[in-house]
């Protein structure tokens, strides 16, 4: 006994129910059941199909009913086993009347066909040709379409997820559930397309298995059971056409819910939702229907109270939507009434209150991309540019003062400015419920919207409808929505901005973030040995040069270190750089042993020399064209290539040339010797020349 209660522990109900189910299907087509079972049966077929069209009716996207092809195949085997196992019932039984093969085939055949059996066959035959060439021919269409448009739109989409990832705007948790998504979606369609098939076979079998039934039985019935050849065939074709009716009807409704999933297309709006707001809505469009159908109402010989019925429906429709607009559009807003108290104080004399300070960090919207940032209606923005700072913390080693967001009725509608201390460093322009198709250089064809240009990187890009994303994605394009679009630009402006963002404050803040983990280092060295002016300039600089300040250990104690022997920042900063080696190193190139750079002309390198000694870091007009101008074709030559453009030169010329090449080439990188790690050797892959002028 314990032994049993023991394995039943063990079992879980839950895996065993698709086995148990499915074993019981196909012993329906082997064992004899009775007709009381068979009603039992069919009646569970019926709710079954009833079940999984309100479940199809209420998906707002295929993949929450991602089990719908395996429930497919189960329902038509269960079909062709009550098939099976009425036919045998009909045949053994049915000499005994119509109520031989159980009271639900009965039934069926008497309601639907009453007493004449060749509108029965007609009704069964109407309506398995509407299964069979109308709805799971249809259904089968849009799978194999959607599996074949999931598969190619595959690429576009991986990519969207890419440059989600790469902004910050989502995690590495949510980009792999995307990528899975992404996949589950062509398995999904590639599945209903193999599914429906199953549904067209069992349509075909139904009028093979009604043929074989009448023709069997009248063979039965006249020769075994000595029926007269009227009565046989009364009796043996009203039992098929019921249990044919039987079978087909759930069969049309589970057809039905297949439809209706495979052409869905996913919104935050159910079926009903979208049905009364896309076509009820308009209440132009129920006037002109209302004229229409009241003009045909009033030719001679058609059936005037139908027709004009429901024209007065649909106007008195249209004018209820107009009230109900009118009244929402006249409702008065909350205003707040001050009691007579308040109004009768005297002015109050201006104070520093009424001095607003800049804000760090700012981004204005016009009216209509509002959606995107109210708190209300939940705004997409709003998560991704925490996201942002998420990600930025994490990369940069600080965190990034608040974005404070308002609306702004003097700038375009679609419009939206990024602010840094009250100026503007960004703007653009976004469209909601539009999506962005950015051509990355390599798209297959082209699309029609209006042409744009990608704010973050500059990219050609179109915006384009939200029904042409697919076609978009298919055809090669990275596609993103209005919020993404922002948040990408305002990501790409912070880190261009990282360093004007390290004030004072901030500096602070991560002095006491660090208290708590290294108390001691902080209590003897800051600010005692390094002031905080000078951390802060020497951060600011690292962070100018795409330095990272996670190792703010390292960066404190070579601080302690010179500056005691130095107060120039160049000269803390490269310090500190090269005590942070390896960290830039990984940082440029990851993973690498052998680092691919470039470097200066030998007589270049001397000028440069010569020229910071004497003049104090200054450079000669035409040495500075030529020198540029062959840094920026040297670089293009490095990427093309495939690597990171990154100049190596010595320790003096560094800070200089840093300066002078990172306005005009962002993307070039400038490292000194003394930041090439011990462990790494180099390869040089191109050398920048330059002119004596």
């Amino acid at each position: 006994m314990n032994t049993l209660q023991d394995f039943l522990k063990k079992i879980d109900l839950n895996t065993l129910a698709g086995p148990v189910l499915i074993i019981l299907v196909l012993a329906m087509m082997v064992l004899p059941l009775p007709p009381v079972l068979l009603d039992i049966f069919f009646t569970f077929n019926i709710a079954v199909s009833i079940i999984v069209l309100m479940v199809g009716i209420n998906t707002r996207e295929p993949l929450e009913f991602s089990s719908f092809p395996s429930v497919l195949l189960i329902t038509t085997l269960l079909r062709l086993s009550l098939n099976v196992a009425s036919s045998r019932v009909i045949l053994l039984e049915g000499h005994n009347g119509s109520a031989a093969a159980g009271a639900v085939i009965e039934s069926f055949a008497h309601f639907l066909i009453g007493d004449n059996v060749t509108i029965g066959i007609v009704v069964f035959i109407i309506l398995t040709i509407i299964n069979f060439v109308v709805i799971t021919k249809g259904a089968g269409r849009i799978a194999e379409v959607s599996a074949r448009f999931a598969l190619d739109a595959m690429p576009g989409k991986q990519m969207a997820i890419d440059a989600d990832l790469n902004a910050g705007l989502i995690g590495e948790d949510e980009a792999r559930t995307r990528r899975a998504k992404i996949g589950e979606e062509a398995n999904f369609f590639g599945s209903m397309d193999g599914a429906s098939k199953f549904v067209r076979g069992d349509a075909v079998a139904g009028i093979m298995i009604i043929v074989i039934n009448i023709v069997g039985g009248l063979i039965i019935g006249i020769v075994q059971h000595d029926l007269p050849v009227a009565e046989a065939a009364e009796t043996y074709t009203l039992l098929t056409i019921g249990d044919g009716l039987v079978a087909q009807i759930p069969a049309l409704i589970i057809s039905t819910a297949a439809g209706m999933v495979v052409a869905r297309v996913g919104t935050e709006k159910g079926l009903s939702e979208q049905l009364l707001g896309q076509m009820f809505a308009n209440p132009t469009v129920l006037y002109l229907t209302a004229a229409v159908i009241g003009m045909l109402g009033l030719i001679p010989n058609m059936p005037h109270v139908a027709f004009l019925m429901i024209a007065a429906i649909l106007a008195g429709s249209a004018r209820w939507l107009e009230i109900s607009a009118a009244r929402r559009a006249t409702q008065p807003a909350e205003i707040e009434v001050l009691p007579p108290a308040v109004l009768d104080q005297p002015l109050t004399e201006v104070s520093w209150k009424d001095v607003q300070p800049v804000d760090a960090l700012g981004l204005e919207v016009g009216y209509r991309l509002i959606p995107l940032v109210d708190r209300e209606q939940d705004g997409e923005l709003l998560r991704r540019i925490r996201g942002i700072r998420k990600k930025m913390a994490q990369e940069l080693g600080f965190l990034v003062p608040p974005v404070h967001i308002r609306d702004n009725l003097e700038i375009r509608p679609n419009a939206y400015r990024i602010l840094l201390k009250g100026v503007e460093v960004g703007s653009g322009e976004a469209f909601v419920g539009q999506f962005m198709a950015i051509n990355p250089g390599q798209v297959s064809g082209e699309l029609q919207g209006t042409p744009t240009t990608d704010p973050a990187f500059g990219l050609p890009a179109i915006w384009i409808d939200a029904s042409k994303r697919d076609e978009a994605q298919t055809l090669g394009y990275t596609v993103v929505d209005a919020s993404t679009v922002v948040a990408t630009h305002l990501s790409n402006l912070l880190q261009t901005h990282a360093a004007e963002l390290l004030g004072r404050e901030e500096v602070q803040a991560l002095i006491e973030h660090q208290a708590k983990e290294a108390p001691k280092l902080i209590e003897d060295l800051v600010p005692k040995v390094v002031p905080i002016g000078t951390l802060q300039k020497v951060l600011q600089q690292l962070l100018t040069d795409g330095i990272h300040l996670r190792d703010f250990r390292t960066i404190i104690e070579t601080l302690a270190d010179h500056v005691g022997v130095t107060a120039d920042i160049d000269e803390l900063t490269s310090a500190v750089r090269t005590a942070l080696s390896r960290a830039i190193v990984q940082q440029l190139f990851p993973g690498e042993q052998e680092l691919p750079l470039m470097t200066l002309d030998p007589q270049l390198e001397g000028i440069l020399l010569q020229a910071v000694q004497s003049k104090g870091g200054g450079l000669e007009p035409g040495l500075a064209e030529n020198l540029l101008a062959n840094a920026a074709e040297q670089s293009e030559q490095v990427e093309n290539q495939g690597f990171n453009p990154v100049l190596l030169t010595p320790p003096a010329l560094r800070p200089l040339l840093a300066r002078f090449l990172r306005r005009a080439l962002p993307q070039l990188r400038v490292i000194s010797h003394n930041e090439i790690p011990d462990s790494k050797s180099i390869r040089i892959i191109a050398v920048i020349g330059g002119s004596k002028s």
